[in-house]
């Protein structure tokens, strides 16, 4: 284990020459994987993964619980839309206006793979930005955009989106408006990604929030537990620890939530015959 405390600008400088890096080193393998099983990571900040930073520092910790350590089949699609290898922070070259630090997604695809020995390689799309509300996922703003570019952008090596794995809605308990609002939003948006990616059964994996930056959080809550729409399933944060700031998952709570999110997604496709995706080449018509 070891500590960074690295200035934001020259962490991310430093972390995006490594990812450039990368891509070169693990480009032939990747080209001769076809089969990828492709997870969108998407929503807010306790998505792109806040363990271990202490923001009135700007201070990142560095410490990589083993449940997150790299592994040459999980791989993650970079800023500049290039498949290298996927490591902890995954959002650092995403959501570029916050120090990152672990999130949820490399001890998702380490415990799918535990469960499923059998799943080749995992690929891993990082499109949360931290500090966003549901309606600035709406069809046709910047977030909805570039999470539609990046999904189908990760299938012209070949592979298949499994599901979107999304934690949100902590920026909407601020208002009551937006918390009133919240589950019509959401359920919009999945309805609007599913038909413009042409994967209308596509897996949608929620987490029910644990912490919030305002008051409303039960109506947040509620329309998320709510929420009918197919192959729609809920984790439940409750109860998960934060850290110091008391929005922000700690890095025990990140890998909690990584390994519920795997287990919903294995327990409710291991033994059913799924429709989860067609082909690349079909999905990008």
């Amino acid at each position: 284990m070891f500590s960074l405390g690295y200035s934001l600008p020259l962490l991310l400088l430093a972390l995006i020459a490594k990812s450039s890096a990368e891509s070169l080193s693990v480009a032939d393998g990747l080209k001769s994987s076809q089969d990828k099983n492709i997870f969108i990571l998407a929503g807010q900040s306790n998505m792109v993964g806040e363990g271990g930073v202490v923001f009135a520092n700007n201070f990142w910790d560095g410490i990589i619980p083993t449940e997150c350590k790299p592994n040459p089949s999980i791989i993650r699609l970079n800023s500049q839309r290039q498949w290298v290898k996927a490591q902890e922070p995954l959002h650092a070259d995403i959501d570029v206006n916050k120090l990152c630090g672990v999130g949820p997604g490399m001890a998702f695809a380490n415990t799918l793979r535990q469960k499923d020995r059998n799943i080749g390689v995992i690929g891993l799309v990082p499109c949360a930005i931290g500090g966003t509300r549901i309606s600035q996922w709406a069809r046709g703003t910047q977030l909805y955009n570039m999470f539609i570019t990046r999904s189908q952008k990760s299938l012209t090596e070949g592979g298949r989106i499994r599901a979107v794995l999304w934690y949100q809605g902590e920026s909407d308990t601020v208002s009551k408006k937006d918390a009133d609002s919240y589950g019509h939003n959401l359920k919009q948006f999945i309805l609007n990604f599913r038909q413009d990616l042409h994967l209308p059964t596509l897996p949608f994996i929620q987490v029910a929030l644990t912490t919030a930056e305002g008051p409303y959080k039960g109506i947040v809550r509620k329309a998320q537990m709510e929420m009918d729409l197919p192959n729609v399933w809920t984790v439940d944060a409750n109860g998960l620890p934060a850290g110091p700031d008391g929005i922000h998952l700690s890095t025990k709570a990140q890998v909690r939530v990584g390994q519920m999110l795997a287990e919903a997604y294995f327990t409710r496709t291991a033994h059913h015959n799924l429709p989860v995706s067609s082909n690349a080449s079909k999905q990008n018509r």
